[in-house]
């Protein structure tokens, strides 16, 4: 392999997923040893093995520690464009309670540790990522944001997880375009400095992020933003002008504002809200609404006209109280132009309690309905055929039912369900399928189980 092209080799040396593997061809090699000093990446992570050798004292002594490995390799290395350093997932796992462990030797985010190796590779670094180890980073708190924003003038991509990060001291960075946040607890509670020191963000992740009490996002440059809001907060606020995509989980706040006008996809899951306040989405066509009521959700949505996509869904299963009134004639009147609708599991057991109308005012407005999928759990055979033939007679340009039925659904019950609508129906074209909770989702062929 000496003899093949360098900047062959180079391609090759580059995509090695861990540089755990890149020291090891070092040592195998001249020329992969020469060579490697021109990976413009680093990829290393703690593995489980890893850390239970280091814990054994037959083995410590045998092991390199692992932030001793990263400053070898980033000494190494003449530019360096992207660090990603963490833990691999079976340690994700292990909790505070589970393990006394009061080191500090996967403690990542520690300033002192960065400090060491950060500024050799600061002037060319575009991309940043640190998964620490929670078990010793979250009765830690950090100032490492301080530090990347003080020496990474050139980063356009940063990524954090599991630590207690402190906002002091932490400085514009005008160029960074996207960041993460996940199983964060972030000293900044309205999210007032990530707003000011971020104003180039176009992509924001926010995923378990606790210490938040009135959270506004702010950023005039935003395009895509996905936000689980982990603890109980009084409010929640989105003002971004060009936010085209946004996911958004929360549990219960008080007041819920979305202010983007530009949004074509929305992903909102929410248990309830005393007031919601949104603006209407002239360019929303894709809708995937959760709720534990999900009535008094529809109607309080002053938007509706341009969904062309609409997936509505139950954030618990056994809330079926309050929504059983809102059937498909007053969805249709929310969404008039929906083309596709999805049902994941459990919502369809709210809408087939209301069987749709038969007139032709219903069969006007549910004329642009192309598609359906539905998650089934068929608690009432007749109800859940019912509902299945007034929507085909009222749908005269529906072609296409993709039904999903349960797996714990006796078989002669699925079986005759299929034969029954698809001898009904036969101009629909039929797609079948079995679902449950915890399992991957399968196809029925053809409707033969």
């Amino acid at each position: 392999m000496d003899d093949l092209p360098p900047p062959l080799i180079l391609d090759v040396l580059s995509r090695l997923g861990d540089s755990a593997d890149l020291a090891r061809c070092r040592v195998a090699s001249k020329t992969f040893n020469s060579l490697s000093r021109d990976i413009r990446s680093i990829n290393l992570h703690c593995s489980f093995d890893r850390y239970a050798k280091s814990r054994c004292p037959l083995t410590r002594s045998s092991i390199t520690p692992f932030k001793t490995i990263l400053k070898n390799l980033v000494s190494e290395l003449r530019i360096v464009e992207s660090v990603t350093i963490g833990i691999d997932k079976p340690l994700r796992t292990v909790s505070y309670d589970d393990v006394e462990d009061e080191d500090d030797d996967l403690y990542l985010t520690e300033v002192n540790f960065v400090g060491e190796w950060l500024p050799k590779v600061s002037d060319g670094l575009t991309s940043f990522s640190i998964s620490d180890f929670w078990v010793q980073s979250c009765w830690r708190r950090s100032e490492v944001l301080s530090l990347i924003s003080s020496y990474c003038h050139k980063l356009a991509e940063l990524q954090i997880r599991n630590a207690w990060l402190s906002v002091d001291g932490l400085k514009p960075m005008p160029k960074l375009s996207k960041l993460t946040l996940e199983y964060i607890r972030l000293d900044d509670e309205d999210l007032n400095k990530v707003n000011e020191s971020f104003p180039g963000l176009q992509v924001l992740n926010l995923i378990g992020v606790g210490g938040l009490k009135d959270p506004k996002i702010h950023l005039l440059q935003l395009k895509a933003c996905r936000w689980t809001v982990s603890n109980a907060v009084y409010s929640v606020t989105i003002v971004a002008p060009n936010l085209v995509k946004l996911k958004l989980k929360c549990v219960r706040p008080r007041a819920l504002v979305i202010e983007t006008p530009s949004l074509a996809d929305l992903h909102l899951s929410v248990e309830e809200a005393s007031s919601f306040k949104v603006e209407e989405f002239v360019n929303l066509t894709n809708l995937h609404l959760e709720s534990l009521d999900l009535r008094r959700l529809l109607c309080s949505l002053p938007f509706g006209k341009t969904v062309k996509n609409l997936k509505l869904g139950l954030t618990k299963s056994s809330e079926l109280m309050g929504v059983s009134k809102f059937g498909f004639e007053s969805l249709f009147s929310v969404f008039p132009n929906v083309s596709s609708l999805t049902f994941t599991p459990w919502a369809w057991s709210v809408f087939e309690m209301y069987i749709c109308p038969e007139g032709d005012e219903i069969r006007s407005r549910m004329k642009g309905l192309k598609e359906i999928t539905a998650y089934l759990e068929i608690h009432d055979f007749e109800t859940t055929l019912s509902c299945i033939f007034s929507i085909l007679d009222n749908c005269s340009n529906l072609f296409e039912m993709k039904l999903f039925i349960h797996r714990d659904v006796v078989f002669h019950v699925t079986s005759t369900l299929i034969s029954r609508c698809m001898t009904r129906h036969p101009r629909v074209i039929w797609r079948w399928g079995m679902w449950k909770e915890g399992t991957e989702d399968a196809w029925i062929l053809d409707g033969v189980l």
